[in-house]
């Protein structure tokens, strides 16, 4: 049988067939592999990356097929994302500062919360679009600002 390339929670994995699926509909199946039966849902489908994200046994797994080219983006460095650097944070609205969740000298990475900002009796959560050190905050909680006013700034 030929052998293909998977990968399965970011480990690159063989196979060599061995397996069944049947399909109850577009969204559930049943693999049966070795004699035993898992049931199976496909919770998300990116098909032109090659992406499936399902659930089988209540565990989920996110598999790709490799493909041919995969190997050659790879060693050219493409598969890398590009992470942007922090150069500060401005005010997306206006609105007043409920909370400021880091200090001046800390590392931010993507993801990490920033500050707190209501506007419209709405509590706003800015996270970090890139990395970054907190080079100077410029705001104090209680204030209000307008769309565009500098808070924070980054190195």
């Amino acid at each position: 049988m030929e052998n293909r390339v998977w990968i399965i929670d970011e480990v690159e994995t063989r196979s060599s067939g061995g397996s069944v699926i049947k399909w109850d509909n577009e969204r559930f199946f049943t693999l049966t592999y070795n004699g035993k039966d898992f049931f199976g849902e496909i919770l998300e489908e990116k098909s032109e990356d090659h992406k499936l994200k399902i659930k089988i046994n209540h565990r989920v797994f996110e598999i790709k097929k490799k493909g041919e080219l995969d190997d050659l983006i790879s060693a050219l460095g493409l598969d890398i994302p590009k992470i942007r650097k922090l150069k500060e944070l401005q005010a997306p609205m206006p609105g007043r500062i409920v909370n400021i969740a880091v200090t001046v000298g800390q590392n931010l990475e993507v993801g990490d919360e920033i500050l707190s900002l209501e506007a419209m009796k709405m509590e706003n959560v800015l996270k970090a679009e890139g990395v970054g050190t907190v080079k100077a905050i410029h705001i104090a909680t209680g204030n209000v600002v307008d769309k565009g006013t500098v808070l924070i700034e980054f190195e």
